[in-house]
């Protein structure tokens, strides 16, 4: 009994320490202490900004969480064009023009990335219409039970009065 009481406690105690270092876990950010603008307003938007841009190196990761150099060096980029007075629209404007849409990682709805949106929903409408197919194509059609042989019904009717 008192084995089992101090598995328990040793249970629960291995469970608490690794819920506390799921917890304390916080994600990692790539940007530097010499990056950080000393306006905190200024800061959050170059953060926000930087969530929405695609490292060109990388290429899956915004360049607030890589470390690349290129991607270093468009934080400090966003952070200077903020620092001079540009506005969010502006920023990203400039950073688009230098370096095509590609930059975003949510590229906008136009008629050129149109098949970049398009595409999943069209995947996902075809592959639900060839699954509508292969089941309908499978399961025959409902109709109701075949009617009974003379002989079929002559043995029901003995079984019926056998029973009765």
């Amino acid at each position: 009994m008192r084995a089992w009481r101090h598995r328990r406690i040793a249970f629960g105690l291995i469970a608490l320490a690794l819920l506390s270092a799921v917890a304390a876990v916080q994600p990692v950010l790539a940007v530097q202490p010499d990056e950080i603008l000393t306006d905190a307003s200024l800061e959050a938007r170059a953060r926000a900004l930087s969530r929405d841009l695609r490292c060109m190196v990388c290429q899956n990761q915004s360049i607030d969480d890589s470390d690349a150099p290129l991607a270093r060096d468009l934080r400090i980029l966003v952070r200077e064009r903020l620092s001079a007075g540009d506005s969010d629209a502006q920023v990203m404007n400039y950073l688009v023009a230098r370096y095509g849409e590609f930059v975003l990682l949510k590229p906008t709805f136009e008629w050129h990335t149109a098949i970049l949106w398009l595409t999943p929903a069209l995947a996902l409408l075809a592959g639900s219409l060839a699954m509508f197919a292969a089941i309908r194509r499978r399961r025959p059609g409902i109709s109701g039970p075949a009617p009974l042989s003379p002989e079929e019904e002559r043995r029901l009717n003995e079984m019926i009065d056998k029973s009765a």
